[in-house]
C-alpha cells in the first residue's frame, strides 16, 4: 500500500488528506469520515488502511476547522459543513487521475456515520454507504433526553456564536477530559481515547467550539435514512452509543440494507481494536464489491 498526501478545496478552503492506495489496481475508492473532533489519522485513517489492504483507494482527510486544514472558528464542528467536504472530496477523486473512473463509496465512523449518511442521502455519486458505530442522532429525542440543559446548551452556543462573529474570538472547551466536567464528550472511554497516547496523535487538538451545539444539536440522521437510495451496511454493537438509534435508522432504510452486530466492549474500541475494524472491513469490501459488481 502507499500514502499519497493530497489537498483539495472546500468552501474556498485547503483540505488536506491521505489517499490510502492498494498495491493492484483498485476496487473502488472511498471517501472515509470519522467522529466528533477527529483527524485523518486516527479513526477515518485506520479504516482507509484497512480497506486498502482490502484492495480499494481510500481517503481520510481533515474537515474544514480542524487538523491540518484550514477554517476559522478552530475546531468547530459542524455537521453541514462536513457534508460539503465530503462531497468536496467526492468531486476531488471524480476529478482525480488515480481514481476518476472508480466506483466510489462511503463510509462513517461515529458522529461520521450520522453525517456520511446525510451526504449519501444528497450525493448520487456514491454507490454504497456504510456505517460503522455510527451516532445515527435523533433530534427530537436528544432534546427531550437532554431536557432543560437543551435550551442551556443552545443559549451558551448562541452567546459563543454572537461573540466570535463580534470579535473574532471563540469560545473553546475541551473535548475531553479525565474528569468528564466541561466538556465535548464526557465519556470515560472517550477520554481513555483522546486524552491518552492511546488515539491522541500530533495531529490532533483536545478542543470543541462551543458553538457547535447550534449545529450539532439539531442535526438530525434519522430523516436521512428514507432519502438514501445506495445499498446500506450498519455495523454496530449494543454496547456502542446509542444501539436504538442504529435500530430505528435501519427500519427507516427503504434502500436495499445490511446489518453485522459485533460484540465490543463499548464504543471506542471500534476505532483501533483489530479485530473490530478487521471485522467491520471485512464486510464492508464484501458489500462494496457486491454492489460494484
Amino acid at each position: 500500500m502507499k500514502e499519497q498526501e493530497v489537498e483539495f478545496q472546500s468552501a474556498g478552503e485547503r483540505i488536506i488528506g491521505l489517499l490510502h492506495l492498494p498495491s493492484s489496481p483498485a476496487r473502488g475508492v472511498i471517501v472515509t469520515t470519522g467522529p466528533l473532533t477527529s483527524v485523518k489519522e486516527q479513526a477515518p485513517g485506520a479504516y482507509a488502511r484497512a480497506l486498502a489492504a482490502r484492495g480499494f483507494a481510500a481517503l481520510a482527510f481533515d474537515h474544514r476547522t480542524f487538523g491540518e486544514s484550514g477554517g476559522q472558528p478552530r475546531q468547530f464542528e459542524n455537521p453541514l459543513a462536513k457534508i460539503a467536504d465530503i462531497r468536496s472530496a467526492v468531486t476531488f477523486l471524480k476529478n482525480d487521475g488515480r481514481t476518476q473512473d472508480l466506483p466510489m463509496f462511503a463510509v462513517g465512523v461515529c458522529a461520521g456515520g450520522g453525517y456520511m449518511a446525510a451526504a449519501v442521502a444528497q450525493e448520487p455519486r456514491f454507490r454504497a454507504f456504510a456505517g460503522v458505530a455510527g451516532v445515527y442522532s435523533d433530534a427530537v429525542q436528544a432534546k427531550i433526553g437532554l431536557g432543560a440543559d437543551y435550551e442551556k446548551a443552545i443559549s451558551r452556543a448562541t452567546a459563543a456564536e454572537t461573540r466570535w462573529r463580534e470579535t473574532g474570538v471563540a469560545e473553546t472547551i475541551p473535548a475531553v477530559a479525565a474528569d468528564n466536567g466541561d466538556v465535548a464528550m464526557p465519556l470515560n472511554e472517550a477520554y481513555e481515547y483522546y486524552g491518552t497516547p492511546r488515539g491522541a496523535v500530533p495531529n490532533y487538538v483536545n478542543g470543541f467550539a462551543v458553538m457547535s451545539r447550534l449545529y450539532t444539536l439539531p442535526f438530525d440522521a434519522q430523516v436521512m435514512a428514507a432519502r438514501i437510495t445506495a445499498p446500506t451496511l450498519v455495523v454496530h454493537s449494543d454496547h456502542a452509543l446509542a444501539p436504538a438509534w442504529a435500530h430505528a435508522f435501519v427500519a427507516k432504510l427503504t434502500a436495499p440494507k445490511r446489518e453485522l452486530w459485533l460484540t465490543s466492549k463499548g464504543q471506542i474500541d471500534f476505532y483501533d481494536d483489530p479485530r473490530l475494524i478487521n471485522e467491520s472491513s471485512d464486510a464492508i469490501a464484501a458489500h462494496f464489491i457486491g454492489d460494484s459488481a
